[in-house]
């Protein structure tokens, strides 16, 4: 990815979504042409120059400080996400700068295939660029046999975008797509030399409209709990809360377990669910790589 052209984007799409009251300042009668913030208001509201913002906003970074990068957060009215993609995107990029070590292939650890093992309900462990690394059986009875796929297709955006029965399995496919487009973004900010992500932003820009369109708004998100909503072509409706946790010693995996509320219809169909897999509970698993690396 291009890192110029994504801090520039970055930072446009920011102060286009705040008006001039939102930040605070006096109300200006003149026409302005584009919405949100002009750039020497946020300059203003940074306490930086508006040339120098100007260099920042062009993807000029270099040797730009925190206390700037945080004078900008604070006057585009950054969240936690955003403002530390704001910092991973302002990374040095003169020539000549220490290239970036090359990403060690991913690995799941026996432990964490004994963990999705235990687990009552569904659960999977994503990597890089959404990757479906592993999962248990109710993990891959709702969303798909991402096993049976072949590796390079074992990726959740992938899914969603380019797969009819993603659309037919979210209640709402919208933000569900959303969500995916803002957490590769986040990730692009970490990793932007990854050419496995490269290829698979051309291919899903490639072939959907919609992801086009979502990923030039350049909004980011970072998992942590939210609910889905699935309409599950075998058990019907679900509701199901998530929670993202870290996968220690790998900060790009994470383990996301997804439960119904107790007693609930989504319950009682996820237990059904369970059963049409052949098990009360995820039962013993062996997968098909024991570690798998990607």
């Amino acid at each position: 990815m291009d890192r110029s052209t994504e801090i520039r984007e970055f930072l446009r799409t920011r102060r286009a979504r705040i008006t001039p009251e939102q930040a605070g300042l006096a109300p200006d009668l003149r026409v302005r042409r584009v919405p949100g913030l002009r750039r020497e208001e946020v300059a203003q509201l940074a306490g930086v120059s508006v040339d120098y913002y100007v260099r920042l906003e062009r993807g000029r970074t270099q040797g730009v400080s925190e206390a700037v990068l945080e004078a900008v957060a604070r006057a585009l009215q950054l969240d936690d996400t955003e403002r530390a993609h704001l910092f991973d995107l302002a990374q040095p990029t003169a020539t000549g700068a220490r290239r970036r070590r090359p990403l060690s292939p991913q690995r799941v650890r026996p432990v964490m295939y004994r963990a999705l093992d235990s687990l009552s309900a569904p659960a999977l462990i994503q990597g890089r660029r959404m990757d479906v690394l592993a999962a248990n059986r109710l993990g891959y009875a709702l969303f798909g046999d991402f096993q049976a796929r072949p590796h390079r297709e074992r990726n959740f955006a992938r899914f969603v975008f380019l797969d009819e029965a993603a659309h037919r399995l979210y209640a709402d496919w919208e933000k569900a797509a959303g969500d995916c487009v803002a957490t590769l973004h986040l990730y692009a900010g970490r990793h932007p030399d990854d050419p496995q992500l490269t290829e698979l932003i051309g291919e899903l820009s490639l072939h959907s409209g919609t992801f086009r369109r979502m990923w030039a708004d350049h909004d980011v998100l970072a998992h942590a709990t939210g609910a889905k909503r699935l309409h599950h072509p075998v058990v019907g409706d679900l509701t199901l809360d998530y929670v993202v946790l870290a996968v220690e010693g790998d900060p790009d995996q994470t383990l996301v377990i997804l439960t119904p509320e107790p007693a609930s219809p989504s319950a009682e169909a996820l237990a059904i669910l369970a059963s049409w897999t052949g098990t009360s509970t995820t039962g013993p698993y062996t997968p098909e790589e024991t570690p798998r690396a990607v």
